[in-house]
């Protein structure tokens, strides 16, 4: 049985991961071509980057004998995380990177900075409403018409905050970034 791991991803990590949820985003069934194009659109490089800005763990990569197989792609909204897209690459698909992906996303955040992680699934999505459930995750509530006009549920998890302080959102700008690049420079 392969050795899984999981861990933050680097910016060298970028071009792979963009690929691999480019591929994820058009090739699944459950959205509309207009949330699609959206996604797709949202999610550029630059996008990917600022995560790793604001914490490289928004990206986390998840390996089977040290070699990617899947990624977690998140971001901080007003105190909670949110999940953008979890899955597993195509070359992947028949291991259990998965759940092993889910326990990890929630046992890194869990007792930090977020006081809970959220998603949004469509509701023929019975695979990942499944595993949300499996580990924990409520559906909250449906949300009728809510993004270009589909139904989607609102998916959570409560965690336990310990850290002080609020994240204001993805959005950190030139500046931010610069800033964190000279703190990785300096060693801050």
């Amino acid at each position: 049985m392969a050795e899984m791991t999981i861990r933050a991803a680097k910016p060298e990590d970028v071009p792979l991961i963009h690929t691999e949820l480019m591929d994820v985003i058009a090739n699944s069934p459950h959205y509309s071509d207009r949330f699609k194009a959206h996604e797709m659109g949202r999610l550029n490089k630059t996008f990917l980057h600022n995560l790793l800005a604001i914490d490289p763990w928004h990206i986390m990569i998840m390996c089977a004998d040290g070699v990617p197989g899947g990624a977690m792609v998140s971001g901080p909204e007003c105190g909670a995380v949110f999940r953008y897209w979890s899955w597993v690459f195509p070359s992947h698909r028949q291991t259990k990177l998965g759940m092993f992906g889910m326990r990890a996303f929630d046992e890194h955040w869990d007792k930090k900075r977020f006081h809970k992680a959220f998603t949004f699934v469509r509701p023929d999505n019975e695979v990942a409403r499944m595993l949300l459930k499996r580990y924990g995750y409520k559906e909250t509530v449906l949300l009728e018409q809510h993004i270009f006009g589909q139904d989607y549920l609102l998916i959570e998890k409560f965690y336990t905050k310990e850290e002080e302080g609020y994240d204001s959102g993805v959005n950190i700008g030139r500046l931010g970034r610069l800033k964190n690049r000279l703190k990785g420079l300096v060693g801050a």
